[in-house]
């Protein structure tokens, strides 16, 4: 008797879903990953709202993102792997390629609350 199971249509992009999102509304810089693993082009963006699992970005609509970079948050000197999700005009959505530590996410979110960014 084959195993059988019952696919919940509602989980469909679960992942976005079950990370609580927080406020960041800080600004960051897309990074480029271009041949030989070079990270010289970047472009600036807002990192709207942030989970361990990805963030939410608003970036100039006519400027291109490629499907993965990395993603620095200002004031903090470390880059966040990740994978395009959606684009829709400003807003792109962004999965992180691996979850984020809870610490680094509450450093973030409390420097974004000290600089009022």
């Amino acid at each position: 008797m084959p195993l059988t199971m019952e696919h919940d249509t509602k989980l469909k992009n679960s992942r976005e879903h079950i990370f609580e999102k927080f406020s960041l509304d800080r600004p960051g810089k897309i990074i480029f990953v271009e041949r030989h693993l070079s990270t010289k082009r970047g472009l600036r963006c807002l990192i709207r709202t942030i989970s361990l699992a990805g963030a939410e970005l608003d970036v100039n609509p006519h400027l291109p993102v490629p499907n993965n970079f990395f993603l620095e948050i200002l004031g903090i000197h470390d880059e966040i792997g990740c994978t395009l999700i959606r684009r829709e005009e400003e807003k792109v959505t962004v999965g992180f390629n691996m979850l984020i530590d809870p610490e680094f996410m509450h450093h973030a979110i409390r420097l974004s609350f000290e600089t009022g960014h």
